[in-house]
């Protein structure tokens, strides 16, 4: 009983890490619309550059996930 529990509080705290991942992204491409609002003229090359910022941020969500996972279903 007492595993079981710790094994929630473990999981639900290593899900903050998708909140930081939600600012990350809403960063990301905030800076993007105002670059863009900027200097329209490199409107290609800072895209390219926020999916990039957006694929790394998401990744790190991914990981995030995958260690409350490994906490909550693990042997």
């Amino acid at each position: 009983m007492l595993l079981q529990a710790a094994k929630c509080v473990g999981a639900g705290l290593a899900t903050i890490g998708l909140a930081g991942a939600g600012v990350g992204i809403g960063t990301v491409f905030g800076a993007l619309v105002i670059g863009i609002s900027r200097n329209p003229s490199l409107k290609d090359e800072m895209f390219r550059m926020a999916i990039l910022g957006f694929a790394l941020t998401e990744a790190i969500a991914l990981f995030a996930l995958m260690i409350a996972f490994l906490v909550l279903f693990a042997v």
